[in-house]
C-alpha cells in the first residue's frame, strides 16, 4: 500500500490506493496549474523553480538518487539557459507550453521521491500566488464586486503597489529558496 512521507516529523502515513491515486490526481493538477499562475512576469517562474530542481538535486545527491538527480541538475542547467533570455526584459517567453511542463516536471519530482508533501515548501510561491487567485475571485462574487488584492494573482498586486518586475523576481525567488533550504532540512533525517 502507497505511504504519505510527512517532512520534519519522519513519519509516513499508509494510504489506499484508490485515495493515494485521487490525492495524487489533485497534487499534480494543483501543482501543474499553479506554476502556470506563477507565469506572469518576465523570469518569475523560471526564477522561482531554480531553487526548487537545486532542492531536488541536493536531494538526490544525499540520497543517491542518480538518475533523479541528473534530471533534476539538466533541469537547473535548462531553467539558467532559458533565465538568460526571460529575465526582464524578456526576449524569449516560457507560455504554457513550458510553464506546464515546469509544474508537471516539479510534481513529478516530488512523487518520484515519494514525498509529495514537500510540495508544500518547496513550491510555497506556487501555492501564495494561486491562494491569491481564488480568494481574490471568491471574495468578488460573495462581495458583489469587491476585491482583496489590486490585481490577482499577488505579483501583479505588488507591481500595482509600485514593486518593479526585478524586485518582485527577487523578493519570490528569495522566499522560494529560504523554503526550499527549509524543506531540505526537513527531509534530512530520512532513511531511504
Amino acid at each position: 500500500s502507497p505511504h504519505l512521507y510527512v517532512p520534519f516529523l519522519d513519519v509516513s502515513i499508509g494510504l489506499s490506493w484508490p485515495l493515494y491515486m485521487v490525492f495524487a490526481a489533485f497534487v499534480i493538477v494543483g501543482t501543474v496549474n499553479a506554476v502556470n499562475i506563477t507565469d506572469g512576469l518576465d523570469g518569475l517562474s523560471t526564477s522561482v523553480s531554480i531553487p526548487v530542481a537545486l532542492f531536488f538535486v541536493s536531494a538526490a545527491t544525499w540520497w543517491g538518487y542518480a538518475q533523479l538527480g541528473l534530471f533534476a541538475a539538466a533541469l537547473v542547467g535548462g531553467l539558467l539557459a532559458f533565465l538568460l533570455f526571460n529575465a526582464h526584459p524578456a526576449k524569449v517567453f516560457m507560455g504554457d507550453t513550458g510553464s506546464l511542463f515546469l509544474g508537471g516536471a516539479v510534481a513529478g519530482m516530488a512523487f518520484a521521491f515519494d514525498m509529495p508533501l514537500i510540495l508544500l515548501l518547496v513550491g510555497v510561491i506556487y501555492i501564495v500566488e494561486t491562494l491569491s487567485d481564488i480568494i481574490q475571485i471568491v471574495y468578488f462574487k460573495l462581495s458583489h464586486g469587491k476585491r482583496v488584492f489590486k490585481m490577482a494573482p499577488i505579483h501583479h498586486h505588488f507591481e500595482m503597489c509600485g514593486w518593479s518586475e526585478i524586485k518582485i523576481v527577487t523578493v519570490f525567488t528569495a522566499v522560494s529558496t529560504l523554503f526550499c533550504a527549509l524543506a531540505l532540512f526537513g527531509v534530512m533525517n530520512r532513511m531511504m
